[in-house]
């Protein structure tokens, strides 16, 4: 009688690298997600295809395509993820200890300009606390420990996430004096497509809005493209053209001047979420409680 061998159990390691390629969509970006290097994660995900005997990735135009046996297993990786994730929340101190770390995620806008104005009024009310900043644009998923706290312009829809709404930034049109030296500023909406607009390249944001307020712009309408925040603002101070920014940033910029004011761009609100699991941190609902007040307070 033969016996058959018994199936090699999944290293985590290789099944954590799958995910953050699968939600990436590359080995670069897998690897600046899990603070690895690009070669580490290509070999974890062809020790991985190896043990199950199948292709997870295939090579696209715009980086790596799950084939359908990486999609057939994404939810129970997935699952692997939240309980591996869940114990560790328990293991890294989530009771009433006030020393040790928070990650607060934020966009690439708020992580630059708005929160380091914040954080010396934050460590001398919590001395023992480190406070890890994650910079992105992208809804972190707090069931994966990418942050404990979450500072976003949209409502988190997770189940088991707590979210506050903690106030709301207006956007207007602005662009520099510079740029209006050497063009007439708009007066009404549509004269915006005359200008050199600055917009997102992917991201149809600003197009849904400008077609709210009845200007048919299409993606040709912008002369300057980048889904990246930071660089649009900089080409927004450069004088590039005309572009949309947060009030509370642009009021601060002595170069830009608003445009067409009383053009109803709807506000974005903005919200505050933590994982349920850990509401009983002290340490971390300290920090929230801060944030709470000190956010709405700045913007």
């Amino acid at each position: 009688m033969n016996e058959s061998n018994p199936p090699t159990a999944f290293d985590w390691t290789l099944v954590r690298s799958f995910l953050a390629v699968l939600d990436a969509g590359s080995l670069s970006g897998a690897a600046r997600q899990l603070g690895g290097s690009q070669p580490t994660i290509g070999r974890h995900v062809a020790q991985l295809e190896q043990q199950l005997g199948a292709t997870l990735f295939e090579r696209g135009g715009r980086g790596l395509v799950p084939t359908a046996a990486a999609l057939s297993i994404a939810d129970q990786a997935r699952s692997m993820d939240d309980s591996a994730q869940a114990i560790a929340r328990k293991l890294t101190g989530l009771g009433s200890d006030m020393q040790g770390s928070v990650r607060v995620s934020a966009s690439q806008i708020v992580a630059v300009h708005l929160l380091p104005g914040l954080l010396g009024a934050l460590r001398q009310q919590l001395p023992g606390v480190t406070v890890d900043i994650v910079a992105s644009n992208r809804m972190s998923n707090l069931l994966r420990r990418e942050a404990d706290i979450a500072i976003r312009m949209a409502r988190p829809q997770q189940a088991s996430l707590l979210a506050r709404r903690i106030g709301r930034v207006d956007i207007g049109v602005y662009a520099s004096a510079e740029y209006l030296r050497r063009h007439p500023a708009p007066r009404t909406a549509p004269d915006l497509l005359r200008h050199a607009l600055i917009g997102f390249d992917q991201d149809e944001q600003i197009i849904r809005g400008l077609h709210a307020v009845g200007v048919p712009a299409t993606r040709e309408s912008f002369q300057v493209r980048s889904d990246d925040h930071l660089v649009h603002w900089q080409c927004l101070v450069a004088g590039l053209g005309v572009g949309f920014a947060a009030t509370w940033l642009a009021e601060r910029e002595p170069g830009l001047r608003r445009l067409l004011p009383d053009l109803p761009i709807p506000p974005l609100p903005v919200w505050l979420a933590v994982h349920r699991e850990i509401r009983s941190s002290a340490r971390v609902r300290a920090v929230f409680d801060f944030l709470a007040s000190a956010v709405a307070q700045a913007l």
